[in-house]
């Protein structure tokens, strides 16, 4: 491992600590699949509070494999882009209960063959439930990597493989619990709060925004 990716991980685990957590509420492995599925282009805060009605009224796999699509869509509309939502929904669950008696799988190729199921939302339950080394590039990940120079890539996927090099294995997945906390709390998209960031140095936007202050 780099010199100055450790000395990134240190100040990451001595800023955000070591335990490890997820932030979609969850009580099976196939609730915090679909919670995860329903967590593209929005808030975890927005999934938890639909989740908490979605997952009394359907309370199993067969119940949301068999729901009825247009309720469904009601019933998670607050998550955004329902109708697709809906749809891979209960494709997931259908393919959960055909293809492995209903349980949620493991591997990387297994959980990718599941509808509406790609690599980020496979690699969060590996990493949650499997506890399989995983790296989750999500909106945060994306732009606090590039912002500290860990990858210079825009594709996801590359981005992981970016990760998974520069990382060592026992921080994949807590890299991506860390950096949520941090992308919320100090390094946002738009108006990151850099004067109270202790990454700065390593920051490329930051040294970008100090030349032309100058």
């Amino acid at each position: 491992m780099k010199k100055r990716t450790k000395e990134i991980l240190d100040i990451l685990d001595e800023e955000f600590g070591t335990d490890y957590k997820c932030y979609l509420n969850y009580e099976t492995p196939w609730q915090l699949l679909a919670a995860t599925m329903l967590s593209a282009q929005c808030t975890d805060a927005r999934v938890n509070m639909v989740t908490e009605t979605l997952f009394q009224k359907y309370d199993s796999v067969e119940k949301l494999a068999f729901a009825d699509l247009e309720e469904l869509e009601q019933d998670i509309r607050p998550t955004g882009f329902y109708h697709t939502k809906a749809r891979n929904l209960i494709s997931c669950m259908r393919d959960l209960l055909e293809k492995y008696g209903g349980e949620v799988p493991r591997s990387l190729e297994e959980l990718t063959s599941l509808a509406g199921v790609g690599r980020k939302t496979a690699n969060v339950i590996r990493g949650n439930i499997y506890h399989d080394p995983s790296v989750v590039v999500d909106t945060h990940v994306k732009r606090i990597s590039r912002r500290l120079g860990l990858t210079k890539n825009e594709e996801p996927e590359k981005i992981e493989q970016d990760l998974m090099k520069e990382l060592p294995k026992d921080h994949w997945i807590l890299y991506n619990i860390q950096i949520i906390t941090f992308g919320r709390s100090i390094c946002s998209a738009r108006s990151p709060k850099c004067e109270q960031c202790r990454l700065q140095k390593y920051c490329k936007e930051y040294k970008m925004k100090g030349n032309t202050q100058n």
